[in-house]
């Protein structure tokens, strides 16, 4: 069974972790350790997030904006890509017979996207208010006070449209290899006559796993996060698990979720089309002999 499996941030940190290359490459240890069952999966691509990545990487550019120029924000994720890729491959080569591959992956965005007007996605280091003026006047940027700690920045979130390496992830994967690629979503660029541009901006991880996974035809998509499932009225006294959803009741729950959290992880299951399971790494070998976890596509599913 060829998937597509999505590592969360808590794959690499943990709270309150500095995300040293020492906590990451421990915490990334047992992550492989709870993704044994799938290392045998024909075709397995790997993805993950990189939000603590990125805000230390932008921290370390303002430090230094002294001595050395800061980098735009795309070249920040293609950084964290091929930082965390090397990451991953260290830890899981040891555990497989197989080449490990990490592919730097642009992924394509429309300059139009309605997202370019209304960033939202907050990146980087806190800001006094003065600060935040300052930099909305000289750098352009959109700031936004975030939980009453300070001003950060906001970035857009566009849509992912296409996968780039899309034919060298497909051809390495059938190779035999386990591809490590769409680190953080992506490197966002957009097409200007014949050549592609970086853009400022922040793919959601889980909306391009979904589009990878689609692209490549894979059966599965799993998608590792915080919790063992996805539940209803989470939060509450009333809260439950939801074993398993059609993509008909997926859709229709997305609104009672949690922008920031749940919701993109199941838009992702509706997205790919075909088996999702979402989890976490405790529950993983269980979640797929089908005792735990959510699963998204079976039409027979029921709350």
């Amino acid at each position: 069974m060829t998937a597509v499996v999505a590592l969360g941030g808590n794959a690499l940190m943990r709270p309150g972790e500095r995300g040293t290359a020492a906590e990451q490459l421990a915490n990334l240890r047992r992550a492989v350790g709870a993704l044994e069952p799938l290392l045998d999966s024909a075709g397995l691509v790997i993805t993950h997030g990189n939000g603590p990545q990125v805000g230390n990487e932008l921290i370390r550019q303002e430090r230094a904006a002294d001595e050395a120029p800061p980098l735009p924000l795309w070249l920040a994720v293609a950084q964290t890509q091929a930082e965390i890729g090397a990451l991953i491959a260290v830890e899981l080569r040891p555990a497989v017979e197989r080449d490990v591959v990490c592919v730097l992956t642009h992924v394509r965005v429309a300059p139009d996207d309605p997202a370019f007007d209304r960033p939202t996605k907050p990146i980087g280091p806190f800001y006094s208010a003065a600060q935040a003026a300052q930099l909305q006047r000289e750098r352009g940027w959109a700031m936004t006070e975030d939980s009453n700690r300070g001003h950060r920045r906001v970035v857009p979130s566009p849509e992912p449209l296409e996968v780039v390496e899309l034919d060298a992830i497909r051809a390495l994967a059938a190779s035999g290899a386990i591809v490590i690629a769409c680190g953080g979503g992506g490197i966002p660029v957009v097409r200007r006559g014949g050549r592609l541009a970086g853009v400022d901006a922040v793919i959601d991880k889980d909306r391009a796993s979904a589009l990878l996974a689609r692209d490549l035809e894979s059966d599965r998509l799993v998608i590792l996060t915080e919790v063992p499932a996805v539940y209803a009225q989470f939060g509450t006294p009333a809260q439950r698990e939801l074993r398993a959803l059609s993509r008909l009741e997926a859709d229709e729950l997305l609104p009672s979720l949690a922008e920031g959290s749940m919701r993109p992880k199941v838009a992702a299951g509706v997205a790919f089309g075909r088996e999702t399971l979402i989890t976490n790494f405790d529950a993983l070998g269980d979640a797929l002999d089908g005792r735990a976890g959510t699963r998204i596509g079976r039409e027979d599913a029921s709350r």
